[in-house]
């Protein structure tokens, strides 16, 4: 009986999840649409910057409310809990930590070592850091570059 009372609790916090990100991301996608006028150089470096976070952030949510709607549709069913790679229990910790995960510590841990899962949630180093190179060197200054 803990068990259903916890997955009740689960899925009142997704659906409050998911109307909070579905909210964000319309307001979000109001704010792109909206004309800026780019001033300088620097304003439009700025900006592209800006909105190169935004649109990161933004997949970032919709991949997780897509995984938060696939949850409610496994709860729909009956088998939201069940690890869809060993097809035992997910411990509660774990969906309380992460409540749309659709696999078990251990078999999250076998699909990062062998590289494998749907892609969903696997993170992009190299992309991460050339983005960071970028954001680096957009921060230098006049007073780094040695003039003779």
């Amino acid at each position: 009986m803990a068990r259903k009372d916890a997955l009740l609790r689960l899925h009142q916090r997704l659906l409050a999840k998911r109307d909070d990100l579905r909210r964000k991301l319309a307001e979000e996608l109001n704010l792109s649409k909206g004309d800026k006028e780019v001033g300088d150089v620097g304003d439009a470096a700025a900006d592209g910057t800006a909105s190169e976070l935004d649109s990161q952030l933004a997949a970032l949510e919709s991949r997780e409310l897509r995984a938060i709607d696939r949850a409610i549709v496994l709860m729909r069913e009956g088998r939201y809990g069940q690890c869809e790679g060993c097809d035992k229990p997910i411990p509660i910790t774990r969906l309380k930590a992460l409540p749309f995960t659709p696999v078990c510590v251990n078999c999250q841990r076998l699909q990062e070592e062998h590289g494998g899962g749907d892609g969903e949630f696997e993170a992009d180093w190299a992309s991460a850091y050339e983005h960071e190179g970028r954001i680096n060197d957009s921060e230098l200054t006049l007073g780094d570059i040695d003039i003779d």
